[in-house]
């Protein structure tokens, strides 16, 4: 139940996402392209943690990307308010819920929490913190490891 797991990262092209199992979760490795990680920058003020202040990530994640590799994102896919499981939604889907403005990001559609691609909450929504960021580690350029960091491993 708590083993770590080996995936192979080398296949998700840029916007992708892969979905693996951890622990009975659904853990989403998203490769973010450059457009994506600029749509970070400038949403400060409207998250309700964007420093990552509360421990919903290892300290090396604990970032604006919340990520090792800033185009990699390793997220529990669980949202934090009452465990539904959210969607991707990409920028400009014309979802009314979200706004013009979507950068891109997750969506709880069962209560409407909203996180950026990198898993930040924004503010006045159910969800009270940031997705989880599990611990993890590359074995390789192409390999990741999830359930153990750098840490663990020695």
């Amino acid at each position: 139940m708590g083993a770590s797991v080996e995936v192979d990262i080398s296949d998700i092209p840029p916007g992708g996402i892969k979905t693996v199992e951890w622990r009975g979760k659904p853990v989403w490795i998203m490769r973010r392209t450059p457009d994506m990680l600029a749509g970070l920058a400038g949403l400060d003020a409207g998250l309700a943690d964007p420093d990552s202040g509360k421990d919903q990530q290892p300290d090396y994640a604990r970032n604006p990307q919340r990520s090792i590799k800033p185009e990699v994102f390793v997220g529990v896919g669980i949202c934090t308010h009452l465990g539904c499981s959210p969607n991707q939604v990409p920028a400009g889907t014309g979802n009314p819920s979200l706004g013009a403005d979507w950068s891109g990001g997750f969506f709880c559609p069962c209560h409407g929490s909203t996180f950026d691609l990198a898993g930040r909450v924004f503010k006045n929504k159910p969800a009270p913190t940031n997705l989880e960021v599990p611990p993890h580690r590359y074995i390789a350029d192409g390999t990741l490891l999830i359930g153990e960091d750098a840490d663990s491993a020695a």
